[in-house]
């Protein structure tokens, strides 16, 4: 299969570990066909305490990018960054489109309100009281997402957005490991957003960068 060709657009380098939330950002490049160069992490092996990683993100969190000395972390930003910056894939409204506010609101969403709910039904904790929860509670939180895609077929009707890429991942994610109920509307949206090219190139990508981190780590014994 031929790669298509690739848009640089300045010194782009993605902090990226296999198998974890920095798997979203690596299909955003993806489908934005934006040239980047990759620098993996091995938080097992203690990659995410290296020097170059903390001093872009003292969190040592992934993922993170740095284009042109600028640094960009935490997920939504980084979405919201990249759409912007790769404007010719079409993934993000412009500014006065009347879907600009849907797009950042499902963008921002993720981090301020979903990953909250998942996190606490991870660790079995009831939410917050009303008054100080960021959600309310997780079947109050799953709706706004879910009426979205019972309309379909993606987040703002007709148009595949950066938003897409990122619940995608998200909901693949978590649908799997059971945290999030495998509802109609989930399962459909997410068949649509895995069968894209782009996706299946990332993950399978992603899937050897895995193999071989684990090859090695077996190797050291």
């Amino acid at each position: 299969m031929t790669e298509p060709k690739k848009i640089t657009k300045g010194n782009l380098v993605f902090y990226h570990a296999p198998n974890t939330r920095s798997g979203g950002t690596r299909l955003l490049l993806e489908e934005l066909g934006a040239a980047h160069e990759m620098r993996v992490v091995d938080i097992r092996a203690g990659d995410d305490k290296k020097a170059d990683l903390l001093a872009a993100n003292p969190l040592g969190k992934v993922p993170t990018i740095v284009h042109d000395g600028a640094v960009i972390t935490e997920q939504g930003a980084i979405f919201i960054y990249l759409a912007d910056l790769f404007h010719e894939a079409g993934l993000a409204p412009k500014v006065g489109d009347p879907l600009r506010g849907p797009y950042l609101r499902f963008l921002v969403y993720y981090g301020s309100s979903f990953e909250p709910a998942v996190v606490d039904r991870s660790q079995k904790r009831d939410p917050a009281v009303r008054s100080t929860s960021p959600y309310g509670t997780f079947d109050e939180m799953l709706a706004v997402i879910t009426s979205a895609l019972k309309k379909g077929p993606y987040l703002l009707g007709d148009r595949f957005t950066a938003a897409d890429v990122l619940w995608g991942t998200a909901l693949r994610w978590t649908t799997m490991f059971k945290l999030v109920p495998e509802l109609p509307e989930i399962k459909a949206y997410l068949g649509r957003v895995c069968d894209r090219p782009a996706f299946v190139r990332a993950t399978a990508a992603d899937a050897e960068l895995a193999a071989a981190a684990q090859a090695a780590a077996a190797a050291k014994g």
